[in-house]
């Protein structure tokens, strides 16, 4: 039913838009940590529009858009996934720079950080484009992602060798970095963040997919049905949500900007002040 993904996209891009517009809005936000929330921000509105896309589709029962239509979206949707789970690890990386070392992060860590995220994440969702990898539509055939059907040395070396370094490397610098931060503050007080779900939040959303594809280089992925193949996309697709409800709102800094941009009485009252 594309009712969950119709919801899912919603909630998602409607939160990320706030956060976005809270940053661009609140000058106390422009800050180098804040510019790693929104680059996620960022990457999961672009998750969430890949989702309307995918239920609009849903609704037609069929995919409208083409062939060429299927590639672009299934870029769009590979880029901007990597991105979240990239900008996600440097959040934590930030958050144990910050919070451990005592230095400030400064504007180029985190510019630099951004363009690299975004640059690298472009880089493997070409890739498929240019030959290493293919895209295609999915089970269903109402959107389109990664071709986990062809199980050939193309696509068995291009999952492994993205999977380690955009799933498995990020995840490992996102657990790594908040247990650090647990064992250094945890002996003075409660961490300053919640060390827990950020880490759990990258396993449970996006460990269905790289499981889907570890089977299908090993085993015949026809034996799942289509509709069982389309949980982890659906998983997938409340990242968005979760992302800004922890990272956002989550915040005290990035809510009270967010309540400033939704009532302007409020924000007139804070500039008198």
């Amino acid at each position: 039913m594309p009712a969950l993904p119709f919801l899912s996209a919603l909630s998602g891009l409607s939160l990320n838009s706030l956060t976005i517009l809270s940053f661009c809005k609140t000058p106390e936000l422009r800050t180098p940590s804040h510019l790693l929330v929104l680059s996620l921000a960022l990457a999961d509105s672009g998750i969430s529009l890949n989702a309307f896309v995918a239920a609009t589709s849903s609704l037609l029962r069929r995919w409208p858009y083409g062939s060429e239509g299927c590639q672009a979206h299934g870029f769009q949707g590979f880029a901007t996934a990597l991105a979240s789970i990239c900008s996600s690890a440097a959040i934590a990386w930030g958050r144990y720079h910050h919070y451990c070392t005592r230095s400030r992060l400064d504007w180029n860590t985190a510019v630099s950080l951004v363009f690299f995220v975004w640059l690298s994440s472009t880089f493997w969702a070409a890739l498929p484009l240019l030959g290493w990898g293919h895209y295609d539509y999915e089970p269903l055939g109402t959107c389109c992602t990664l071709d986990y059907s062809r199980v050939d040395r193309n696509f068995t070396s291009f999952l492994f060798t993205m999977a380690f370094f955009n799933f498995l490397l990020p995840l490992f610098i996102t657990v790594t970095s908040y247990r650090l931060m647990e064992q250094k503050l945890g002996k003075t007080g409660r961490p300053p963040v919640n060390t827990i779900l950020p880490a759990r939040t990258l396993m449970l959303a996006w460990g269905p997919y790289a499981l889907l594809y570890l089977y299908a280089t090993f085993a015949d992925v026809t034996s799942i049905s289509p509709k069982l193949q389309m949980v982890p996309a659906l998983i997938a697709k409340m990242v968005p949500t979760v992302n800004a409800i922890n990272y956002a709102l989550g915040s005290e800094m990035v809510h009270r900007g967010i309540w400033q941009c939704l009532s302007p009485q409020r924000r007139e009252r804070d500039r008198e002040q």
